[in-house]
């Protein structure tokens, strides 16, 4: 907070500087803020050129990976705190309607990237889940090679690797020295994933897409080189050092708030995971009560076929019934390959106006992630020539439902994340922000709100779709803030997650570490998809028999990724003008 109390003169001087700038130039003040916006995005793409591969910005600078070093490090924080200043210096209520989306937008990422910095988390960038291992078989994936300079840069960035895992233990090793560390059993996922990327054949690392995609013989001999000569040897020492020297002093819980500053930390976590600023206490109780909620929904919807049962017998009879179950992995993932058919199909018919022009295709996992216990995620394709994927997690198929699978389906693909992200592409202004950005509370709250459209719009065919999908939302509200701030045991935790009947003991340990290396992350989903329908039903209350489904989900889904608070703003907006539509039509009726 000091930043805003302290830096009065620093506005003053800023906003007489953009008032100067803005009568030399006749930009208007929207004007002004959109290239602030672009200098925001400009600034991190130089700090991190692999940002272009993930957000479709172009870039000429494929040559290296993000500087992690401290100094680096520091520019960067230093640029973001003079960009929140001018930002601030911007009347939000004078700026046009479609300035209102930047600058809400810039000025929670700014924020919020600020407040991080309490957390340090450079000093403890142990991942299995999302590490940069992980990120960076995506940007091999993403990695041009069909000119000479596209080449001569790939060899330059993935010949950089070495440099890369050097920083990272040196900023490891800091950590250690001033308290900071990541969880044992995170540690040792990740020492088996590097493990198992630098074993066997060079050209099934899953950094070789660069080579394989190339027809120039020459350069595929130089990265096959470059990854048994290079890579590996990096890799592996990487996982020597977690092995011998930073296991041993990794701490043994899970709990963020156990760092320095962990309090703030998680509090940090939350804000930039929910745009929201509520208390993990605030979060909890409100996860209690929709679970609460959610458990006599099911209950009530479950009587119909099976009269007086509680949840635990209605889970049951649904994970013993032979129709739920797999008989292979090929199984499981024809099955899903086939209902995201269905899933489009009901889509474009009943819930939005119109799918997109992308398309999204199912794929397997990669066996280095779903090895140490990563789950089922989606995968965006900035390209609109090209599809994105759903990355599928094939190994549970024994006690995968069909049901589950079906809600799973639905969350990534269609009308879940795939939807939200094709359809802003194409209904949002088309800026540098809006293509950059992101935050989980909108992104996870669109796709937990998809999962009820579904049901609602017949996509699921049996009521054990509709008694799942209630099981484990808001269970992550509670569970989340439990094991960070409440120190929850892990076996509590696992404990919790099995009563939703969404897991085995072997997935909810599993994704005990998932939350332990994504604060705050889990508490999104339910933050925004509770937001959604009470907007929701805001509209229906105020539009009555006016209320379009259709026409509501595309006012949610047209601004892109916003800030809870701005896509607020954005509905009562759009509330308003359909009110004022159907009064003129009433009076021409008249």
């Amino acid at each position: 907070m000091a930043l805003y109390k302290n830096s009065a003169r620093c506005m003053l001087l800023v906003a007489v500087a953009v008032l100067f700038v803005s009568a030399s130039t006749g930009q208007t003040p929207d004007a002004q803020l959109d290239k602030l916006a672009d200098r925001f995005v400009t600034q991190q793409l130089r700090y991190d050129p692999t940002l272009s591969d993930f957000s479709g910005i172009p870039t000429s600078d494929r040559s290296r990976f993000a500087d992690r070093t401290p100094p680096a490090i520091a520019r960067q924080v230093a640029e973001e705190r003079e960009e929140l200043r001018e930002v601030l210096c911007f009347d939000a209520g004078r700026l046009p309607p479609q300035a209102r989306a930047t600058y809400a937008t810039l000025r929670e990422q700014l924020e919020s990237d600020l407040q991080m910095r309490v957390c340090q988390p450079e000093l403890w960038n142990v991942d299995h889940f999302d590490g940069w291992q992980s990120r960076f078989s995506e940007v091999a994936e993403r990695q041009p090679v069909n000119s000479a300079v596209d080449r001569e840069q790939a060899l330059r960035r993935w010949g950089s690797l070495p440099h890369y895992v050097d920083v990272e233990i040196a900023n490891l090793k800091l950590g250690l020295r001033n308290g900071y560390s990541a969880p044992q059993s995170v540690v040792r996922r990740v020492i088996r994933q590097m493990l198992e990327m630098t074993t066997g054949d060079p050209e099934k690392s899953p950094f070789f897409s660069p080579a394989a995609r190339s027809a120039d013989p020459a350069f595929r001999e130089a990265f096959r080189r470059l990854i048994v000569d290079r890579i590996n040897p990096a890799l592996r020492l990487y996982a020597n050092y977690l092995a011998q020297d930073y296991l041993p002093r990794a701490r043994e819980t899970v709990a963020v708030s156990d760092l320095p500053n962990g309090r703030a930390c998680y509090a940090a976590f939350l804000r930039a995971n929910t745009t929201l600023a509520r208390t993990p206490q605030q979060v909890f109780q409100l996860g209690e009560q929709t679970v609460s909620a959610n458990l006599r929904q099911a209950e009530k919807i479950g009587q119909r076929t099976y009269p007086a049962a509680d949840i635990q017998t209605l889970l049951q009879a649904i994970k013993t019934n032979p129709r739920e179950h797999f008989q292979s992995k090929d199984e499981l993932l024809s099955f899903s390959q086939s209902f995201l058919q269905r899933a489009k199909s009901i889509t474009a018919a009943k819930l939005i106006p119109a799918l997109p022009r992308q398309d999204v295709v199912i794929r397997p996992l990669p066996a280095f992630e779903e090895s140490a216990g990563v789950g089922s995620r989606f995968q965006a394709e900035p390209d609109p020539a090209e599809p994105a994927v759903f990355l599928i997690k094939l190994g549970d198929q024994a006690t995968e439902t069909r049901a589950q699978a079906e809600i799973t389906v639905v969350h990534e693909t269609v009308p879940g994340h795939f939807l939200q992200k094709a359809l802003a592409a194409k209904l949002q202004t088309p800026t540098k922000l809006s293509r950059f950005v992101e935050n989980a509370a909108y992104s996870e709250g669109w796709a937990r709100y998809a999962e009820a459209l579904a049901e609602e719009g017949g996509i699921y065919d049996t009521d054990a779709a509709a008694i799942l999908r209630r099981m484990w939302p808001a269970r992550g509200m509670v569970v989340d803030p439990g094991l960070h701030v409440f120190h929850w045991t892990r076996q509590r935790a696992i404990d919790y997650m099995m009563e939703s009947g969404r897991f085995t003991a072997d997935e909810a340990n599993d994704y005990v570490d998932r939350i332990a290396v994504m604060p705050g992350q889990l508490t999104a989903y339910d933050s925004g998809g509770l937001e959604i329908m009470a907007l929701r039903a805001e509209a229906e209350s105020k539009l009555g028999k006016r209320f379009e489904l259709r026409a509501f989900n595309q006012a949610v889904l047209e601004e892109g990724v916003v800030p809870l608070g701005e896509l607020r703003a954005h509905i009562f907006d759009w509330i308003a003008a359909q009110q004022t539509k159907g009064s003129r039509a009433g009076k021409r009726g008249n």
